[in-house]
Order: C-alpha cells, then structure tokens, then sequence
C-alpha cells in the first residue's frame, strides 16, 4: 500500500521507490532510524516481540507479536481493535522498541496488551484503500453539517478504521461543545459508527503538516513528539521582536523552535549586568540601550543624548558597577568606549567564487562597432569617384540616407535650378531717405558658354575617408 502524497498505485511507493521505509514525511511521520538492524544478538537472547505501528499521519501504537511473525518495517499488519481489526504499517522493530516503550511510560508487561494477527493480506489492503477514499468528501460534509448546526468546532481530519466499521472525528474547539444531535446526523448521514476525539491546535498542525516560515516540513509532524509550554519570556531572553506574526507557528501558537536555543542565550547571560542597571558617571547618568549576547557588548547612552551611544564590554561594566556601588563616580564612558574601538574589515564574499555580477552580459565587440561605422560613412570610395566622373549619372537610391526637402525631380530623373532668392530691398535703405545702388544680376551666357556643362559641388557625404579616421 502506497502512501497518498508519492504514490502511484500498484502496493508501492512511485517516488521514492522504498516501499514505505523512507526517512520523509510522505510516507513515514516521526519516523525513528533503526541503527540496530545489521547487528545480531547475542547468542540465548530473544528478540523482542513488540512492534510500534504508524496509521493515519501520526498516530502510533504498540502491539505484541505473540504469533511471533517476522516482520520487517514496512510490512502491511492487521492489528487488535476494541472493535474489528484496523490495518496499519510498522515503522519500528526490535529492542528500540523497548526504549521507546520506556521513553513514553507506557507498561507493556500486561495482559491487556493488543496484538498483531497477521500480515494484511490483499483483500484487507483493498478494503482500507476503499475506507481511506471516503474520508475527504465525508470531511466536507460533516464541516457543512456542523456550520448548519451553528457548533464552534472546527472538523479537522477524519479517520477510518481498517476494515471500514467505525470513523473517529478530530475536531478542534475552545469551548465545551454539545455534539449530540450531531452524532445523531452522522450516523444516519454517513452509515457507520461515530466517534468524536477533541485535540489541541498543536495536534492539529502534527496530523495536517505543513511547511513552517523556515522552509521546511513541521517539526510536530516530522520528529517532535513531545509539546513543551512556550512563553514570551522565550523572546525576550533572545532579544526577538515580540511580533506575534513572526513568533506565531501554523497552529497559531507560539513557536517550539523558541525553546532550541534557550539554554544557550541563557548560559551566556549570566555573565551579563541587569540591563536596568544605571551607570553613574561625572558627566552624567548613562542607560543600557542594547545588548550583543554572544559578542559581550552593551551600549550605552547619557540620559538628554539619546543618539549617542557608546559601546562597552560586559567586564568593563561590572568595573563601573563596582565603583558606583562603592559610592565612586567615573569621569565619563567615553573613556572606557575608546579603548574597545575596533575596525572591522568589510570583506565581500560569495559562494561562485568573487565573480562579477556582469559576467553573465554579452558587451558589444570592437567588430560590430566597426561595422556600424562603416555604415554611417556611406559608400565606398571607389564608387564616390565613379558618380563625381559621370554627371549624367543615376544617383542610386540611399535607404538609410535621410529625405531632404525640396522640389521633385522630372521625368529624366534631374531636378529642376532652383529660382534665385529675391534680396529685400528695405533691408539696405538708409534712414535719411537717400537711395542706394544695388547691384544688378549677372547676365546669362549665350553660345558655347551656355551648352558647357556646370560643374558639380563636391558631396561631403560621397567624400572618401581620411587616413586619420
């Protein structure tokens, strides 16, 4: 039987490929490695006959092995029930299971201990398969029963038992709930027998899972087991923000991991003065304002300069302490700051190895630049000398040159002279009234004068380029 996030059908896992003893969440929650497994035992002992079973997310159980079946982790088992048989995997084998019997108080050398009948065979995996793909949509139903009756309680999770008869009910709620007439609408709504769990919100997020603000898989899903209280005091010591959208796990409580690394931040301040601890100086009365735990510094200010602080290590602290206490003033901090004045050295570094940001940009190459050059110049040479020997000659059409404005070239393709410009006769008049001469135009050649072609200017555009450029 595969697990419903990784598999794919057929009795084992599609995605890890270890038939259900894999080390993930997918298809083992809290599951416990089995170091013992490649060693033998020594010779007249004998193994241990209990076996720890995982069913639905993260419920465990214990049961005998008094059939003394060899079973492996992994292995598909039917277990006792108060009612029927459930179906279950076993996650854990061996003497580890006597510690961990141990570690949760729990007395195994009773008669009332359940036991394992057998190895599920096909129809039982059929029939839990069967029960296990009901639960979603009774789920649904049930949360619309419960709003409809207008319960504060919230239908977390449902599971079934393995041969299918009976359904318990994990919900959640603040208040003491009155769900009789909705055990009622059960049974007759879904046909099975009902039985209601109450859990905490912690033990909500366990079952469910999720990914927490870390990146990673829950730790209450994955290997935690045990709930420990967590206080805000847990945030204070480690100098967090006491916002309760970063302190606040997927369960909407306090976070466990606050409680990690509280022995640490604890064992570290108490070589730390009380930060409301005031030091006593001639220029005046300084406050703490911040502490570095791990570094051993506290920054101080004068009461009036608040945005001048001065650092100071913890030893140079108890000094002062000890003089205030001894009813002795210091001259200033000032003089204790100055001698820790250290410059930190700024070294950049990355894990690709100090490569540059750019080294990913293709710069343009000298060639393109070139090319674009050549293109603005215009025609080669040789060809600017061709068309400056032929004065009858075609211009060819330029794409990239720019269209000046002026008259339209006739049929033959020349353009007609320009008319001459008028010159403005008010612009030379004298003030006095007198009148000036103006220079007459040029007469028009006649004869051979006028049949000799004009010469043209020289194009600056067609004009081969200079050495120099």
């Amino acid at each position: 039987m595969s697990c419903n996030s990784c598999g794919t059908g057929g009795g084992t896992p599609g995605g890890c490929k270890n038939h259900g003893t894999c080390g993930t969440s997918g298809c083992n929650k809290l599951t416990v490695f089995d170091w013992l497994a490649n060693m033998e035992l020594p010779d007249g002992q004998a193994p241990f006959n209990y076996v720890e079973v995982r069913f639905k997310n993260s419920r465990k159980e214990y049961f005998i092995n008094s059939e003394n079946l060899q079973l492996k982790i992994g292995d598909i088992v039917a277990t006792q029930t108060e009612t029927g048989h459930d179906i279950g995997i076993v996650t854990l084998t061996g003497e580890l299971v006597r510690v961990q019997l141990k570690k949760k108080k729990i007395r195994y050398e009773t008669d009332d201990m359940p036991k394992v009948y057998r190895i599920a065979s096909q129809t039982d995996i059929d029939k839990w398969k069967a029960a296990r793909e009901r639960e979603e949509p009774m789920k649904v139903r049930a949360r619309e029963i419960a709003i409809r009756l207008n319960l504060q309680m919230k239908i977390s999770d449902i599971e079934f038992q393995g041969d299918g008869s009976k359904a318990t009910f994990y919900y959640t709620a603040e208040e003491r709930v009155d769900f009789r007439q909705l055990i009622r609408e059960y049974a007759t709504e879904f046909k099975t027998r009902i039985e209601m769990r109450q859990i905490g919100l912690r033990q909500e997020a366990a079952r469910l899972g999720g990914i927490g603000s870390c990146g990673r898989e829950l730790c209450c899903s994955t290997w935690l087991t045990d709930f420990r209280s967590v206080t805000t005091s847990a945030a204070r010591y480690q100098n967090l923000s006491l916002n309760p959208q970063k302190l606040a796990g997927q369960c909407g409580k306090l976070k466990c991991c606050l409680n990690y690394e509280l022995d640490s931040y604890m064992d570290a301040l108490k070589d730390f003065p009380k930060q409301n601890q005031k030091l006593y100086t001639e220029k005046g009365t300084a406050v703490c304002q911040k502490i570095d735990i791990f570094k051993g510094l506290m920054w101080y200010c004068y009461e009036g300069e608040w945005m001048n602080w001065h650092t100071l290590t913890t030893t140079q602290v108890h000094e002062i302490v000890s003089k205030n206490k001894a009813k002795e003033k210091v001259a200033s901090i000032e003089e204790y700051a100055a001698e820790h004045v250290v410059i930190e050295e700024v070294n950049f570094e990355n894990v690709v190895g100090q490569d540059s940001l750019t080294r990913f940009d293709q710069p343009a190459t000298k060639n393109k630049k070139r090319k674009k050059r050549r293109n603005n110049r215009g025609p080669k040479p040789d060809a600017a000398a061709k068309k400056t020997s032929q004065p009858n000659h075609k211009k060819a059409p330029q794409s990239k040159a720019p269209q000046t404005k002026g008259p339209k070239p006739d049929a033959k393709g020349q353009k007609p002279k320009p008319k001459p410009r008028r010159k403005p006769t008010n612009q030379n008049k004298p003030k006095d009234g007198t009148q000036t001469t103006q220079s007459k135009p040029k007469p028009k050649p006649t004869g051979d004068a006028a049949n000799k072609p004009r010469k043209k200017r020289p194009n600056n555009r067609n004009r081969p380029p200079k050495k120099n450029e």
